[in-house]
């Protein structure tokens, strides 16, 4: 099943429906006992935990709460263990308490030589960035010190992922029985997530929210050929790409479809003698009626805006053929929005944050999964706003989310890649958001196998497509 992320208030929800285990505080203990395993076993990797030291900024309420019983567990394993409370009135009692019989000692500033330092400021409810007090704790400590947050880093958002500035950038963030929104819209910032069962869990949901796949999903979806398969059951895509006079565009998401599945590529335009040189095995035809039937279109990068290019994009999208709109092709959709909205047949468009502001006439902001989110609902269409964290929208409100890990992908040309791994899975079959989300995946490993920790161009990303579908079917 796809992991689910969830929003404060259905977390809180998930919470309430526990009954006794939240209103005995069973929840917290649990919660806290998590934190504490974890930062042992970071402890543990430097040595042991006995001697060893470890902080905490507490703030108000609950979240704080967690970090001092967190705090309680570990001194009594001969962890040395300090405190700074940025409101002493309305510190948790309970946890205060038991941080105080553990041998937890209260200071008004932390050392510089801690080991880990754990962020108890705020957990789901907070809004905005760290205030002043808090800034200065955490900038106490030194910079070799690990640094774990409970439940969020604070200054995050928990339903949007908007870092605040200043905010905790976390090495560890431990959260308890499902992951929270921003947990994947604010990756980078939590660092390694660990989930804690404490007794929560989500509900099955209506389908609306975000969501990911793993490796193993998206091997399972992606389209392998059966004993029965021919290249026309596996899927013909067709390609309207480049030029002549710009070949590149043509040739990187031509043969990116051709990477992708075994069905067919049918490639369409003046750079048709460019593309067959390097992929003799693309069907191409300088002109769209010349290009025989496909399953799917790829239409836009490097394609061009002028009133020819219009025209070819009218005719592809009158069709009832799922359609991908890309690069040069969402240009044109900014300006006659009517050739998509409400269009019956799949659709999806693939943006960057620059394209999606002309699409949807305002600029992403800070809460890209509501932007991305309404402009799928508002014309009818599946949306993949492109990123580190890539979020693909479909009509009724769900969005699959997939990090990338990095940025080695972020290189001229490799938007033309992920279209045409993208389009390939449309053709075989794979409804828009599921092929959008699965190549989002391949094309991020993609980058990963072809850079090792190097800058990459697009045609290193291409030849690294195959060697992540193996990796993600567990055929290498």
């Amino acid at each position: 099943m796809p992991t689910r992320y969830l929003t404060a208030d259905q977390i809180r929800a998930a919470e309430r429906v526990t009954g006794d285990l939240l209103t005995s505080g069973t929840l917290m203990r649990r919660a806290s006992a998590g934190v504490a395993h974890v930062v042992a076993g970071e402890l543990d990797r430097m040595g042991g935990c006995y001697g060893r030291r470890v902080g905490i900024v507490v703030g108000a309420g609950d979240n704080g709460g967690d970090a001092l019983y967190a705090g309680s567990f570990l001194a009594r394993r001969g962890v040395a263990c300090t405190a700074v409370l940025l409101a002493p009135d309305k510190a948790h009692a309970g946890g205060l308490a038991a941080f105080r019989r553990a041998g937890g000692r209260v200071v008004d500033a932390l050392s510089r030589d801690l080991d880990v330092v754990i962020d108890g400021v705020v957990g789901i409810g907070g809004r905005g960035p760290l205030r002043a007090n808090a800034v200065e704790a955490f900038a106490a400590v030194g910079s070799q010190a690990t640094t774990v947050a409970v439940d969020l880093p604070s200054g995050v958002d928990a339903d949007t992922g908007e870092v605040h500035d200043p905010a905790v950038r976390a090495d560890i963030t431990v959260t308890f029985g499902v992951v929270r929104n921003a947990h994947l819209l604010a990756a980078t910032q939590c660092g390694r997530v660990e989930v804690i069962d404490i007794g929560i869990a989500a509900g099955a949901g209506d389908g609306a929210g975000l969501w990911s796949l793993s490796d193993d999903e998206v091997g399972s979806a992606w389209p392998v050929p059966g004993p029965a398969d021919d290249k026309y059951t596996q899927g013909v895509v067709g390609i309207i790409a480049g030029s002549h006079r710009y070949p590149g565009a043509a040739i990187l998401c031509s043969g990116a479809a051709v990477t992708a599945t075994s069905g067919m590529t049918r490639y369409v335009g003046s750079a048709h003698a460019e593309v067959v040189s390097h992929f003799p095995e693309v069907v191409a035809a300088p002109e769209l009626a010349d290009a025989g039937r496909v399953q799917a279109w790829v239409i836009g990068p490097g394609g061009g805006t002028d009133d020819a290019a219009l025209e070819v994009l009218r005719e592809v999208l009158a069709t009832n053929l799922p359609v991908l709109v890309d690069a040069d092709g969402l240009t044109l959709v900014a300006g006659h929005p009517e050739l998509v909205e409400g269009r019956d047949a799949p659709t999806l468009l693939t943006p960057h944050a620059g394209e999606f502001a002309r699409l949807a006439g305002s600029e992403v902001g800070s809460d890209r999964l509501a932007a991305v989110t309404d402009l799928a609902r508002r014309w009818g269409v599946t949306v993949l706003l492109k990123g580190r964290i890539t979020l693909v929208a479909d009509r009724d409100g769900g969005v699959a989310g997939n990090d990338a890990g990095a940025s080695w992908a972020a290189t001229a040309g490799a938007g033309d890649v992920l279209s045409g791994i993208a389009g390939a899975l449309l053709a075989a079959g794979l409804d828009p958001q599921l092929a959008g989300a699965c190549a989002a995946r391949v094309h991020a490993r993609a980058a990963q196998l072809a850079s090792r920790g190097a800058p990459i161009g697009a045609s290193n990303l291409l030849a690294a497509v195959r060697p992540a579908i193996r990796e993600l079917l567990g055929t290498d």
